[in-house]
């Protein structure tokens, strides 16, 4: 397994966020090794602001090594106004194949939950079962947007595969914790013809699903012209679904469009 590219430190760690999974969020990795082919938010950000140049670079985990010892000075501070965490907003906690990240991710969630603050944790990678022996208030997630496996080694080539991304998140369930899922961003059909019921018949044991479209690609805007309709009729299809089998449902902002 690889190591992460180098280390580096910050100066703060804990900062307040407006996404739907939590009202803090912390990154205590800088880029990402999974290589996704799909806009990527993240690296967008992290470019934008200058703190990464190519997504060459971005495919470079370096780990921030001071990030528990900030915990210990932020978390006296800010436990009283913090409801929920998010693990992560521009990386990711459980990063496949980096024992060092997955080590980080579990030392940051332990210390979080022994403060009494709740985590929200989004990966694509495995989820350690040890993770189970945490507060019972978490929530783990896994992102699948699709169960075709050849499908994951063109769009997602450094994540894990889904098959293991969904039985480790099974076995979490089995032992009582609160699950949930991301689909999203989910692809159109001319990116992959697939079919959204299985996708959604292989995550019915868990708690939440999350359902986004595609953003900012020219793939599905201008290769897809019928992308408004089609996002419209999926969102429908995941809130029937998730209304059928009692599961809490998401669609993201801007999923759900009105036709021109």
């Amino acid at each position: 397994m690889p190591n992460v590219e180098g280390f580096i430190t910050r100066k703060s760690m804990l900062y307040k966020t407006g996404v739907e999974y939590g009202d803090y969020t912390i990154n205590f990795v800088q880029g990402c090794a999974h290589g996704c082919k799909y806009p990527c938010y993240a690296f967008s950000l992290k470019k934008r602001f200058g703190q990464i140049k190519t997504y060459d670079d971005w495919l470079k985990p370096y780990l921030v090594s001071n990030t528990l010892e900030l915990l210990d000075k932020e978390i006296p501070r800010l436990k009283d106004k913090i409801k929920s965490v998010q693990l992560c907003f521009t990386t990711d906690p459980f990063m496949h194949g980096y024992p060092q990240i997955e080590k980080m991710g579990m030392d940051v969630i332990k210390k979080l939950n022994k403060a009494g603050i709740k985590c929200f944790v989004l990966t694509k990678g495995i989820l350690p079962e040890e993770l189970a022996k945490c507060s019972k208030k978490n929530e783990y997630g896994i992102t699948l947007i699709s169960l075709d496996e050849e499908y994951r080694e063109r769009i997602e080539p450094g994540a894990a595969p889904y098959a293991e991304r969904l039985a480790a998140l099974r076995k979490l369930h089995d032992k009582g914790c609160k699950t949930w899922v991301s689909i999203e961003p989910y692809p159109t059909p001319n990116l992959i013809e697939q079919d959204l019921r299985e996708v959604l018949e292989a995550v019915s044991f868990v708690d939440k699903i999350i359902f986004g479209r595609t953003n900012y690609s020219k793939e599905v805007t201008r290769g897809y012209p019928e992308h408004k309709g089609f996002y419209n009729e999926k969102a429908a299809e995941v809130k029937l679904f998730c209304r059928e089998h009692k599961i809490k449902c998401h669609i993201k902002e801007k999923t759900i469009t009105k036709k021109e």
